[in-house]
């Protein structure tokens, strides 16, 4: 068999991420081999083509390059026509572009350029429709020869998580560690081989990228030495294997990157945490009279009240420190006082800064109004006709706007106006029997919070008649020396005890007063619903009697006219008199007084005299009142002037007439 070289392939290192190395394999049986010649000939002379077994022919060259000057064109295009290449320079560029390449030796092989892989000037590429051929790996002790590309890629096993071991099966029976060693050794560190007897080891890598590199040699046919012995040869199968070591260290690794993602997420937590408040204090009878100086003081207040709900919540208060506690809480508590007026203050400079708005709101309004003002005399013809058309459209445009911001700001100034009298009139209207429960409630509490006070008297003054007695205990049992300090405090004692007596006792007078006017408090409620139900049957005789009046008029307009002419004149006399005398004149004029009284009842601001008109109109057809006219509601509102007033609305050119509802202030007047 003989092999051929290409120029320039010399022996490169294993490197299976490497592409440089790799061969082509085409259809036709092409194939490139970077081993040396077997037989031992001179490289200096041509070898022979060889045809394969499957028909086609393995080419190569001597390993020696080509001597052939490059700067001789002509020399380089005949050496490359006896070669039966198409002649190209060293930039890709024909030098015969007449040659034709069946006049060649080698026929039915393409045109190739010095540019192209083979040739030792750049590496080969791979087509992606060719698969990659493996090359021969010589070591020291054997030989490496690759399986057939044809062949699919032997199966592997799942990769296990960290894997780092690899099988290795179809060893030479004759193959030593030493061997194995030399032929895993390429692809990285090996840490450990174990070998056993029946061809097969383990390998274990330094990395697990190392594992990848083995996988290359899976498929290899290994042959030691030059021996064509069966014990010396085999065909290498390597795969992934599962080992514990490989397992705990990534395990291991897992854990440290989760510590590390841990440690991460918690330097960010306290990164966004805010600080924590400082500690507080143990207590001690220092502490206790630095926080008590410190209650009193308003800046320093609410410091030592977060104190002394610590040390509560504690439970430092005992017998020996309540009365100290007793002080401070008093002393918290004189601190309402202050709060209710920097409350009742605060509200005052509310009510202040409403009013300044208020003012400021109304004289912006007043320059409104004179802008205005100012753009419709402009707009009048007697100044009209004198602007051009651009500044005749400027000036109603700027009119227009400031319409629109004279109306907004108009309606804010009514809203705030119209607030206010809901206010005043919710103040007005509220219930005497709401204030009634108020009160009472009032009471209730007060009197809970004198049962709560006297409750804690009492205990306080258990407190102090087990003190008495254990001090009564000790008496005859402590010295003479004892007995007068003893003495002292059972008269300190006695005088608490009495203050305390009495205290309790106007405590009570307090609870029965209070109870009392409690009674009396639920009597008068009682008295108040009573009148109210009776307030209620009134009102609900009243609407009945109402409604029997309305179906009598209904009754009374549906008879027929015949009946109103045969009346007597007799009796119409003094009605006639008696409706000369009254402002109203007839039974239209009460409808429409009676309509119009109703109208400007619910709409407290009053109402042009055309709203209420329009009311009426809308009426007509319900109620009958006829046709009506504007001067004719005008001039019967004028003659009832206790019923009915005239007021005026406005600022500049919104100033407007309004009659408002009088009617019920000559009865209060009365």
């Amino acid at each position: 068999m003989f092999l051929v070289q290409f120029a320039g392939l010399n022996h490169l290192s294993f490197d299976p991420g490497s592409t440089e190395s790799l061969g082509l394999g085409s259809a036709a049986g092409l194939q490139v081999s970077s081993s040396p010649a077997e037989d031992g000939s001179d490289p200096g002379k041509r070898k022979r083509s060889s045809i394969s077994p499957d028909g086609g022919r393995n080419l190569s060259l001597d390993s020696i390059p080509m001597g052939l000057p490059m700067s001789d064109p002509s020399a380089w295009a005949t050496a490359m026509n006896n070669l039966g290449m198409a002649p190209m320079g060293m930039t890709g560029q024909p030098l015969l572009p007449d040659f034709d390449p069946a006049l060649g030796m080698m026929t039915g092989i393409p045109p190739i350029n010095p540019m192209m892989p083979g040739l030792g000037i750049v590496p080969p590429p791979i087509p992606p429709d060719m698969p990659a051929v493996k090359e021969i790996i010589h070591c020291k002790s054997c030989t490496l020869f690759p399986p057939n590309p044809h062949l699919p890629p032997p199966a592997t096993r799942e990769r296990p998580p960290g894997c780092k071991t690899v099988f290795v099966g179809g060893l030479p029976e004759n193959g030593t560690e030493q061997i194995i060693m030399e032929v895993f050794e390429q692809c990285g560190e090996v840490i450990a081989i174990r070998k056993s007897k029946k061809n097969f080891c383990h390998i274990r890598f330094a990395e697990e990228f190392m594992v990848d590199k083995a996988l290359y040699l899976s498929g290899y046919r290994i042959r030691l030495g030059s021996s064509t012995d069966k014990k010396d040869t085999g065909r290498l199968h390597v795969d992934f294997a599962q080992a514990r070591d490989d397992l705990y260290e990534w395990e291991c690794k897992q854990r440290m990157l989760a510590r590390e993602e841990r440690h991460r997420r918690r330097l960010a937590e306290e990164r966004f945490r805010p600080p924590s408040p400082p500690p507080v204090v143990h207590y001690s009878d220092h502490e206790c009279s630095v926080v008590a100086e410190k209650l009193k003081d308003d800046t320093k207040f609410l410091e030592a009240i977060q104190t002394l709900l610590t040390w509560i919540e504690r439970g430092e208060v005992n017998r020996r420190t309540a009365n100290n506690f007793y002080s401070m809480i008093q002393s918290a508590n004189s601190h309402i006082r202050r709060l209710v007026n920097e409350k009742a203050a605060h509200e005052k400079e509310m009510e202040e800064a409403k009013e300044k708005f208020k003012l400021a709101l109304s004289g912006i309004l007043v320059q409104f109004e004179q802008i205005v003002a100012v753009y419709h005399s402009a707009s009048k013809q007697k100044a009209w006709d004198h602007f051009t058309k651009a500044q005749r459209k400027n000036i109603s445009v700027w009119c227009k706007q400031a319409e629109e911001i004279r109306n907004i700001h108009n309606d804010e100034l009514m809203g705030i106006r119209r607030e206010e009298e809901m206010e005043m009139s919710d103040e007005e209207i509220e219930d005497p029997s709401e204030m009634k429960e108020t009160e009472e409630s009032a009471l209730v509490s007060q009197v809970e919070a004198l049962k709560e006070e006297n409750d804690s008297l009492r205990w306080q003054l258990d407190a102090y008649r087990n003190e008495v007695e254990l001090l009564k205990q000790e008496q005859g049992k402590a010295s003479r020396d004892e007995d007068t300090t003893k003495e002292q405090q059972m008269k300190l004692l006695q005088q608490a005890l009495q203050g305390m007596q009495k205290h309790l006792l106007k405590v009570q007078e307090e609870y029965k007063k209070r109870e009392a006017e409690l009674e009396k408090v639920k009597e008068d409620k009682l008295k108040i619903e009573t009148l109210l139900e009776n307030l209620k049957e009134q009102q609900s005789m009243a609407d009945e009697e109402d409604k029997e009046g309305d179906a009598a008029d209904c009754q009374g307009n549906e008879s027929s006219m015949s009946r109103v002419c045969a009346c007597s004149q007799e009796k119409e006399c003094p009605v006639e008199k008696t409706l000369s005398t009254s402002p109203v004149k007839s039974e239209r004029e009460v409808l429409l007084v009676g309509i119009i009284s109703t109208f400007l009842h619910v709409h407290p601001f009053g109402a042009s005299i055309e709203y209420i008109c329009s009311y009426l109109q809308r009426l007509d057809s319900k109620v009958g009142v006829g046709q009506i006219c504007t001067a004719e509601v005008e001039v019967l509102m004028t003659r009832l002037q206790n019923t009915f007033r005239q007021e005026l609305s406005g600022v500049g050119a919104s100033l407007e007439k309004r009659w408002k509802f009088c009617g019920f202030d000559g009865l209060k007047m009365t």
